[in-house]
C-alpha cells in the first residue's frame, strides 16, 4: 500500500527565465487551480478569489506584516477553509492567509497564464513531506494521519 500520493504538475514556462510549478485541486468542492511556491512560508489566497469559493466569508486581520519577494511589507488576514485539496490530498479546518495576489494575476495574464487560485506555501509542503519530480511532472504528498481512537 502506497502512503503518498502523486499528483501531476504543470511546469510553466516564464519566458524563457525559469519555470512556476501548477497543481490542480478543489476549494469547497470547486475546481481550483494552485501555485507551488516553495520560497513562500504560508499557503496565500486572495481575498477576492476565495469568495467565489467560499460563500460569507470571514477575515480577521493578522497582527504584523507579511513580507514577499519582490514586494513592501503587506497587511494579511486569516480565514479559514473547511475543505480544499491538492489532487486527491484533502485539507480540513485549515487555517489560511488572505494576501492580496493582484500582481501575480496581472503578469500571469500578459503571460497568457491560467489565473491561479492561491499558493501552496511551506506550510503544507512541510506537513505532508512534499516532493517535485520535475522529471516526472509529478507532486508527492504524504497525507497527514488521522489518530485512531482506542
Amino acid at each position: 500500500m502506497r502512503r503518498y500520493i502523486e499528483v501531476p504538475l504543470q511546469l510553466l514556462d516564464i519566458e524563457g527565465e525559469g519555470f512556476h510549478v501548477m497543481v490542480k485541486g478543489t476549494i469547497h468542492g470547486k475546481e481550483a487551480i494552485f501555485l507551488i511556491d516553495t520560497g513562500a512560508s504560508r499557503s496565500v489566497f486572495d481575498p477576492k478569489t476565495i469568495a467565489t469559493f467560499i460563500n460569507d466569508v470571514t477575515f480577521e486581520k493578522k497582527e504584523g506584516l507579511t513580507a514577499g519577494v519582490g514586494s513592501s511589507d503587506l497587511e494579511s488576514s486569516t480565514f479559514n477553509i473547511d475543505i480544499f485539496s491538492i489532487g486527491e490530498m484533502q485539507i480540513f479546518d485549515y487555517e489560511a492567509v488572505a494576501l492580496d495576489l493582484e500582481n501575480i494575476h496581472e503578469m500571469y495574464d500578459k503571460l497568457g497564464l491560467p489565473r491561479i487560485d492561491g499558493i501552496i506555501g511551506g506550510d503544507l509542503l512541510k506537513r505532508h513531506k512534499a516532493v517535485i519530480n520535475y522529471r516526472a511532472k509529478k507532486l508527492r504528498l504524504t497525507p497527514k494521519s488521522i489518530p485512531t481512537a482506542h
